[in-house]
Parts: C-alpha cells; sequence; structure tokens
C-alpha cells in the first residue's frame, strides 16, 4: 500500500536554527495521525511544508503520492488544509466563500453547487449560507473552513491547531465532525494542545521536541514502552511521578510504603508521558 504522507529526513532552518531537524515518518492511507510538541516544537512548519507553504531546507516529502517540490499542484488538488488562522473572508457570506473556493479549483456546476449543499450540511451550517461570514461564531468559522477544505474531495485533510480558542462545546462538535470523516476514510495530519483530543481522534501519535521526533507509536504502545501506572507523591506545593510498567505494580510498591501520605495511583496517560519525555506541559 502506497503511505499518504512519506517524510524522509526533513530539515527546515531559520537563520541557522533547525526549527525541523532530521524528521521521518510515514502516515497510511485512512489513517488518523496526530503531531504533539510544545510551542516552537516544528509543528505548523511541517504542516507548511507538506502543504507546500514553506520551502523545506533538505529532506524529501511524498503526499497523496506526489513530490511536494516537483509537483506542487498536483500536490494541492489532492489535500485539504485547515490552519490555525482564520483564513475565510469575513466579508462574503458562507455560500461566497464556498463558491469562490470551487470556481478556484474549477469544479464545474452543478457539480459545485451540490458540493456546496453537502459539505455545508455535513458541518450544519445550511441555515447560515446567506450569513456574512463576520457575524458566526468561531466554532462556526472553523466548521466553515473545513467544509471548504473539503469541497474539491481531497484525499488528505492537514489540521494545524483546529480547535484552538474555542469553547468546550464547540470544540466537541469539530471533534465529532473530525472523527466522522476519519471512519469515512479520510487521511488525516492533525496538531493540536489538547491532549484529549489527540486521544479522542488520532490512531498513531508523533512527539516533536526542538524540532526532533523523539517518540511515536500508539497510545497504547507509548503507555507500554514508559509505564502503564504511576505513582504520584505530594512534595511540597509539586508532584513527582514515578512509572511503573503495569497500575498493579504501582499498587504493589505503594502497599509496601510505611508512610502513604501525600502518595496515589492511578493509570498512566499521554500528558505524562508527553512531560517525561519534555520535560514540561505541552502549554
Amino acid at each position: 500500500m502506497t503511505a499518504a504522507v512519506c517524510i524522509q529526513n526533513l530539515h527546515k532552518v531559520y537563520n541557522s536554527l533547525h526549527v525541523v531537524n532530521d524528521l521521518s515518518l510515514t502516515i497510511q492511507p485512512g489513517e488518523s495521525f496526530g503531531l504533539l510538541g510544545p510551542n516552537g516544537a516544528g509543528k505548523s512548519t511541517t504542516i507548511r511544508m507538506l502543504t507546500t507553504l514553506t520551502q523545506p531546507s533538505d529532506g524529501h516529502l511524498v503526499v497523496a503520492g506526489h513530490d511536494v517540490q516537483r509537483d506542487p499542484t498536483d500536490v494541492r488538488r489532492q489535500i485539504g488544509v485547515v490552519l490555525q488562522q482564520t483564513s475565510v473572508d469575513g466579508d462574503l457570506t458562507v455560500w461566497e466563500n464556498m463558491e469562490l473556493h470551487g470556481r478556484m479549483h474549477h469544479i464545474p456546476n452543478p457539480q459545485r453547487q451540490n458540493r456546496i449543499d453537502e459539505w455545508l450540511g455535513f458541518v450544519e451550517l445550511s441555515d447560515r449560507r446567506e450569513s456574512k461570514v463576520k457575524t458566526l461564531s468561531g466554532g462556526m468559522k472553523r466548521r466553515l473552513q473545513i467544509a471548504r477544505a473539503l469541497l474539491h474531495n481531497p484525499q488528505i485533510l492537514f489540521l494545524d491547531e483546529p480547535t484552538v480558542g474555542l469553547d468546550p462545546q464547540a470544540r466537541r462538535r469539530l471533534w465529532e465532525i473530525i472523527r466522522s470523516l476519519n471512519q469515512q476514510g479520510m487521511t488525516m495530519l492533525l496538531t493540536t494542545h489538547y491532549m484529549e483530543e489527540v486521544e479522542f481522534l488520532c490512531d498513531r501519535i508523533g512527539i516533536l521536541d526542538q524540532g526532533k521526533l523523539i517518540a511515536l507509536g500508539t497510545l497504547a504502545e507509548l503507555r507500554q514502552q514508559h509505564g502503564e501506572g504511576i505513582l504520584m507523591r505530594q512534595t511540597g506545593d509539586r508532584w513527582d511521578y514515578q512509572f511503573f510498567p503495569t497500575l498493579a505494580d504501582a499498587n504493589t510498591y505503594f502497599e509496601q510504603q510505611s508512610d502513604k501520605t501525600g502518595m496515589m495511583t492511578r493509570p498512566s496517560n499521554l500528558e505524562d508521558i508527553f512531560v517525561e519525555l519534555t520535560g514540561r506541559n505541552l502549554d
């Protein structure tokens, strides 16, 4: 099976700083892949290189079977992109934004109108088609960005911080939309600052730090590698964490302690692993 995304020895250097440093990974068709990392880790830069918006300093990128540097136009035909910045035109209506995007992709009528109706219905914006975008909530604008990105039937959807700044209800609705698309076979590459977003949406996870890939696998694989159980010990106003292979191992160690004050055990989660690897919280 041909990979949907293939990254080999990718580098991006700005003013002698390696923003992305020898990154290699593969994403399979239909996979939902989450890219995590603290601010400045290189996540958005990687997305921009894969989507032809930024030239790599070195390395080889293939997206939907096309070389990103040699065939950027062919790549753009096969991808949908939702960047963290709101990129829809606030002075146009919802329908006009979709119509403009459809014409730019040379989608003929009546197919273009049918697709606009289909995707506005999918993201629950049919009743706002005549509304100016500047009157929409943040969540509605993000849903419009997703609908617009899907209008030309891309193979791969790139989502860079798709729910940043949204309230919990809007974020959950977007999760449902994104998960439904993936269940229908859409390949996705997602960057986010929300651990629970990755746990809910992604099949596999890559963790970037200072431009380098420092962990790769499913959540179950990462927990198995680093420990499925944790002992938490309160020291003053901070908590110390100790990983154990299983929760049962953590509980056994806990029971052996003569003084259990300020101690507790629980299963490990993605945030625990992230902090263990990077030494700091995601934000």
